[in-house]
């Protein structure tokens, strides 16, 4: 399944690992984001329901 990287397999497998990392840091990163500014949206929100 795996290909024969030969003598660069080190390198290769780390720079998969390495993107894959930044892309799950990337994606926990938006996703925290947008539930923030959701939260803070819905504050507003009432606020300004409250305040007529």
């Amino acid at each position: 399944m795996m290909p024969d990287l030969g003598k660069y397999a080190i390198e290769v497998l780390s720079a998969y690992a390495a993107s894959l990392t930044l892309l799950a840091a990337l994606i926990y990163l938006t996703l925290r984001r947008g539930r923030a500014a959701r939260r803070a949206l819905a504050e507003i929100e009432a606020e300004t329901k409250a305040n007529g």
